[in-house]
């Protein structure tokens, strides 16, 4: 699968001599028009690609169907198609590592537009999730305008609005 981009936090100086705690996940593309599947979160006011950390053991594709469903209530999820993979180095302050490899591993896909029951997790539930289908350059809008503005933006915003960016270049203006 092909590298979409490689990005380290600016609040790292350097990566040598860190503990280092790779993460894999996954993040869903599902277009209908210029309609996406997207969660917005009210902690950080921000639309993200659904998606989520892959299990030990579980597999990418497996883990991106869960992921999908949990979050969304998608139904009907088909027609898996490889996107790209983006990589982040970020601050982490957990499991005595202090610098996180975030790879996640990106897919278009099919699924119905009427949603079912999401089950979030409690996290998820604290930061106000919830998935919506809204058009694509309002999200990125919306995005951009939470990166210029809000002192409450989450890591996550740059990863998103990049990937929805390439999203709008690649497979909106070839249809």
């Amino acid at each position: 699968m092909r590298i979409l981009n490689i990005t380290t936090h600016p609040d790292l100086e350097h990566l040598d001599n860190q503990k280092i705690l790779q993460r894999n996940a996954t993040r869903a593309i599902v277009l209908k028009g210029e309609d996406i599947l997207l969660l917005y979160t009210e902690r950080y006011h921000d639309y993200s690609l659904p998606g989520g950390g892959i299990d030990d053991g579980e597999d990418v594709i497996a883990g991106l169907v869960r992921e999908i469903e949990e979050e969304t209530g998608a139904k009907n999820i088909s027609n898996i198609e490889p996107f790209g993979i983006y990589e982040e180095f970020r601050p982490w302050y957990k499991h005595e590592c202090n610098v996180l490899h975030m790879i996640s591993y990106c897919y278009t896909c099919d699924a119905d537009k009427e949603l079912g029951e999401t089950n979030y997790e409690s996290y998820e539930i604290r930061n106000g999730m919830k998935p919506v289908w809204i058009n694509i350059h309002e999200a990125i809008a919306h995005n951009e305008d939470i990166i210029m503005n809000s002192d409450k933006k989450g890591m996550s915003i740059e990863r998103e609005t990049f990937l929805l960016h390439l999203i709008v270049k690649e497979r909106l203006h070839v249809q």
